[in-house]
């Protein structure tokens, strides 16, 4: 009987513990023929979101909450960590049909 008490102490213990945070992940986003590349499915808030522009044109990736501005000049790679959850539109400033959608949860 001691090792059933034993065993239900422990279970209620890691019930009751703290969850362990998934570790921030970095995601990529390629800007290829004027448009952004597939946009990751499951972006946690602490992530790192890695943009590629491979165009020959200069870019950015814009939050339109004013989150993140990463200027892109052909070639180049930015980064920014997304820190809320919910969606954020993101723009490119110079090319208005350039957009898209990142999808944050907590």
């Amino acid at each position: 009987m001691r090792g059933l008490v034993a065993i239900g102490s422990v279970a209620a213990l890691l019930l009751l513990a703290p969850r362990a945070e998934a570790a921030p992940q970095k995601h990529v986003v390629v800007i290829d023929k004027m448009k952004f590349g597939p946009v990751p499915g499951r972006i946690q808030a602490g992530d790192t979101i890695v943009w590629i522009n491979r165009d020959m044109f200069r870019h950015t990736a814009t939050a339109t909450n004013g989150a993140f501005n990463i200027d892109l000049p052909a070639g180049a790679k930015g980064e920014t960590i997304v820190r809320q959850a919910g969606a954020i539109s993101v723009i490119c400033k110079y090319h208005p049909g350039m957009r898209g959608v990142l999808k944050v949860v907590k």
